[in-house]
């Protein structure tokens, strides 16, 4: 019709058979430019013209930064997040200063560990996608071998650290969770079924275990009841996170449920897990928890439930589902809500 642009003349996005965007292609334009390397010249203060420098390489990051980046320090964070409340509650106030200490600091060695186990062992499709192609050795920052053994001392130290100033419960645990992660979802799971990160993210909860023993040097309803808070939000934030880049796990052959499933289907089991993990936070309100915390998760179960379900009816009217809306939320909701436990537990 006259006056209305095309989908091509508009850089609008076709939608395919999956229901997922396509990225828009875009065709490059040369550079009009007179000067040396595409830019044009510049001019001194006296007049003269003078090239302006050549393109520069991209820098490799130091040693240092490499291996750093190998252990994922946000992904930490989070996990940290997750283990002081938990030895709060467990403690019913703050533990002893050389516990916390030491707990967060064999935690992160640990989660470290795992993390750069991880980056060896996906070294080959960790360089095929966009999400995950600035990783040291996807840019050959860190050798393999270097990676490998990186990891497998920080897994030795992070162990020996939890068992020689806690107890051995908490290193039996601390060893459990790197072994579940390298070995049971990133080797055997993680390339071979949909339920990937369903029973992989186990290793994610672990964390809530570890600071649990940690301070008690034993396990408790009240535990397994944050465990299973961890497990059932890891599917609906992943799967976000896997809607956003499914062409990236589609082009390493990684079956995510958004690469394998319908869209309405992945958007149906997102808005399941988000009640599942809004009901175990109301399981643990009983167990170990005040009026506080029950208040507070109720609120915070409403924000993620509502999230959710804007991302199922977008998903129906075909609609962009903008999943990264629903994964940075449920990065805050986990937060909020193991903060409420510790204001919780404070407060009583």
């Amino acid at each position: 019709m006259a006056g209305q642009a095309t989908c091509a003349e508009a850089g609008c996005r076709s939608r395919p058979a999956h229901g997922y965007p396509e990225p828009v292609t875009q065709t490059p334009v040369a550079p009009v430019s007179t000067g040396t390397h595409g830019a044009p010249p510049t001019a001194s203060p006296d007049g003269r013209r003078s090239r302006p420098p050549g393109p520069r390489t991209p820098r490799r990051r130091s040693t240092i930064q490499a291996y750093i980046a190998l252990t994922k320090p946000r992904i930490i964070e989070l996990l940290l997040v997750t283990t002081l409340p938990a030895m709060i509650l467990a403690a019913g106030g703050l533990p002893a200063w050389n516990v916390v200490a030491v707990t967060l600091v064999g935690g992160t060695l640990a989660a470290g560990s795992a993390n750069a186990l991880n980056c060896y062992v996906d070294r080959d499709i960790d360089a095929m996608m966009r999400r995950t192609g600035h990783r040291p050795l996807a840019r050959h920052d860190v050798s393999p071998r270097g990676a490998l053994i990186f990891g497998v001392l920080l897994g030795i130290v992070s162990v020996l650290v939890m068992g020689l100033v806690t107890n051995w419960l908490a290193a039996g645990l601390t060893a459990a969770a790197i072994a579940f992660y390298v070995v049971v979802y990133t080797m055997l799971l993680k390339r071979r079924t949909a339920q990937n990160i369903v029973w992989g993210g186990a290793a994610g909860c672990m964390p809530v275990l570890i600071g649990w023993a940690a301070v008690t040097d034993r396990l408790s309803w009240a535990a397994l009841a944050m465990f299973g808070i961890v497990f059932f939000w890891t599917p609906p934030h992943f799967w976000a996170l896997a809607i956003r880049y499914r062409e990236d796990y589609a082009r390493a052959s990684v079956p995510m449920l958004p690469v394998v499933a319908a869209p309405l289907r992945v958007a149906r089991e997102i808005v399941a897990y988000a009640w599942l993990t809004v009901a175990t936070t109301l399981v643990l309100w009983p167990l170990a928890t005040g009026w506080v915390y029950g208040a507070l998760a109720a609120i915070a179960g409403v924000a993620l439930l509502g999230s959710a379900y804007r991302l199922l009816i977008r998903t129906k009217r075909g609609e962009n589902a903008k999943p990264m809306q629903l994964f940075h939320l449920s990065n805050s909701y986990l937060a909020f809500v193991f903060v409420a436990i510790a204001v919780d537990t404070f407060l009583r």
